[in-house]
């Protein structure tokens, strides 16, 4: 076997039958995009750095590694687990075993992986650990791509009436959302299981078709009042339309059956349709209402059907929304890892998932098409501590800068800790997905985002010199002024508890003309960070949570004289703010 059937081989294994996509052959798939070329990897302080030039068409590149140029070559794991894969380079290899010999191959696909590069030896390089950001001039508006879209537990959560941790789960839910939209900035908000027997959206009496959206009205009229947009996904199955009401998923036993009569699936999704025009406008649900076709079908445990019987479901879905009206904006296919993108057949955007890696580029599949990744982040694993943590906090940035300009929703997965997927949650800190936890105190991942919504209007370049660890977003304020993000982030689950190897100097040039005031904010081991260890807090912990729930500025503000440079010092994981404002 040659080293590029070896790799294609692996890569396969990786993707199909059982691992990321349950649905997909384990198979190698062909690609007809070339080798990437221009490949190096440079050994630093920690890591290896490995970059390549693009290849026109790919959506994500792979990064072998081999103690041998000869191989075998295996993509380097950085534990993010779904899809081992980054839309570009360059890719930071903290891993353990790292150095030998590295290759790289383009993805036409998920399933389809290009030859593998020349192998490349790592070589020596910058052991300094300093990173020189320069900002340039030229002025774009800043693409805020956070500010899209954000997920959610299943929304009759907002209704209920239950407690966790001493906190009724409704009015806290709410409290998450209004949090995020008036904080952050977020627009909408996606969840699963609008059609769930729970709201009653579908029975049959007397074998006939009864409509009731009393339940779908409450939750949508409370969201909106929240300052957000229902994101509609259509699923999962009403009991009396499903053919197979016995397949389910999560404690709240979604029925993940396809219908036992398609043209009364696609009445529904109809009525339910012409049900939210009449009552929120045309032009709104034109506007600012997306309607995405169910939720991971690739995966087996969210789809009992065939992939056939689910793009049956998606055509059929398409053609009611637009009866009601052809303007309306519906899509999918809503998968896990990248799945099935290319085979979707039509509609408004292009939507997946994928967790533990940057989102991959997929504007070569999209056809001028919307891209939303409907659900992202660090890790699709309920319960890590990896959730809690500084190194989350530092990934969001990393993937929301990757996917600005050319993602229109990128959505973390999810708002809030009030979530019951595979049980509701038993302390306070147990590594669930909220960017807030019960009683919507803000993890790192909150703060991380707080402060990328402190950026300006207007987006400035940034050159970065450095191994690739030390990223940068910089902007200009309406007075003149310049914020400027940078974190400190590697993909390596592995370091999640940081490393001092990984630290760095950053040499900050704003290259200013007057004098300013600097005011910097941080995010790492001592800032922002929840400091709780127990199951529940007791009403006095309460209170002094809450009132340590804030992001203090990390130093006093100081006077910055005319083109002075600023150094700080970045762990990581580790994030900071700089904002300078004119004297």
């Amino acid at each position: 076997m040659t080293i590029e059937d070896q790799a294609r081989s692996s890569w396969a294994a990786l993707m199909g039958g059982g691992g990321a996509q349950d649905r997909t052959p384990g198979k190698p798939q062909q690609s007809q995009l070339p080798a990437p070329a221009g490949v190096t990897a440079v050994t630093g302080r920690g890591l290896v750095t490995v970059n390549w030039e693009p290849v026109p068409g790919a959506i994500g590149y792979a990064v072998h590694r081999s103690s041998s140029p000869d191989g075998p070559f295996e993509v380097v794991d950085h534990g993010g687990g779904d899809v081992l894969a980054v839309p570009h380079g360059p890719y930071a290899d903290t891993t353990p075993g790292r150095g030998g010999w590295y290759a790289v191959a383009a993805l036409e696909t998920v399933t389809a992986i290009g030859p593998l590069s020349v192998p490349v030896p790592a070589s020596g390089g910058d052991v300094s650990g300093v990173a020189v950001v320069t900002l340039g001039d030229l002025e774009a508006p800043l693409p805020r791509v956070w500010e899209a879209m954000v997920g959610s537990e299943h929304l009759s959560h907002l209704l209920s009436t239950d407690q966790t941790g001493g906190h009724v789960i409704g009015p806290d839910l709410a409290a998450a959302l209004r949090r995020v939209a008036s904080e952050l900035g977020v627009r909408t908000v996606r969840a699963h299981h609008i059609l769930g027997d729970d709201n009653g959206v579908y029975r049959e009496v007397d074998g006939e078709p009864v409509y009731d959206f009393t339940r779908v009205d409450q939750i949508f009229d409370l969201v909106r009042d929240l300052g957000l947009t229902p994101v509609v996904e259509f699923g999962f199955m009403p009991r009396d339309l499903a053919r197979d009401p016995s397949r389910t998923v999560f404690t709240y036993q979604g029925i993940i059956s396809p219908p036992r009569d398609w043209d009364r699936w696609g009445d529904l999704i109809g009525a339910f349709t012409r049900h939210v025009v009449d009552r929120y406008g045309l032009d709104e649900v034109r506007e600012h209402w997306w309607f995405e076709v169910w939720n991971e079908a690739n995966l087996s445990v969210f789809w009992s059907g065939t992939p056939d019987e689910y793009w049956q479901l998606f055509e059929v879905t398409v053609a009611a929304v637009k009866d009601v009206d052809p303007g309306l904006r519906v899509g999918g296919p809503a998968t896990a890892a990248v799945g099935w993108v290319e085979d979707q057949p039509g509609g408004d955007f292009l939507s997946t998932h994928v967790y533990g890696t940057v989102p991959l580029d997929l504007r070569p599949l999209a056809g001028g098409r919307a891209l939303l990744w409907t659900e992202w982040g660090v890790t699709a694993t309920h319960g890590s501590r990896i959730n809690d943590s500084v190194f989350a906090a530092a990934f969001l940035l990393k993937g929301m800068r990757s996917a600005a300009g050319r993602i229109d929703a990128l959505a973390p997965w999810v708002a809030s800790d009030h979530f019951e997927e595979l049980g509701r949650p038993q302390r306070l800190l147990h590594g669930g997905f909220g960017l807030l936890t019960v009683g919507n105190l803000a993890k790192p991942k909150f703060w991380a985002l707080a402060l990328a919504a402190r950026l300006g209007p207007v987006e400035l370049p940034v050159t970065v010199t450095g191994d690739g660890l030390v990223e940068a977003w910089a902007s200009r304020y309406d007075d003149g002024g310049t914020g400027i993000l940078l974190w400190n982030s590697t993909l390596d689950h592995g370091q999640v508890n940081g490393s001092a190897a990984l630290s760095r100097t950053v040499v900050v040039r704003p290259g200013s003309a007057a004098p300013h005031r600097l005011r910097v904010w941080r995010v790492d081991s001592t800032h922002g960070v929840i400091d709780f260890d127990g199951e529940w807090p007791t009403p006095s912990q309460w209170q002094a949570l809450r009132a340590a729930d804030r992001l203090d500025e990390a130093e006093p503000a100081r006077r910055l004289p005319p083109g002075a440079d600023v150094t700080i010092e970045l762990p990581n994981p580790g994030i900071a703010f700089l904002e300078l404002r004119p004297l």
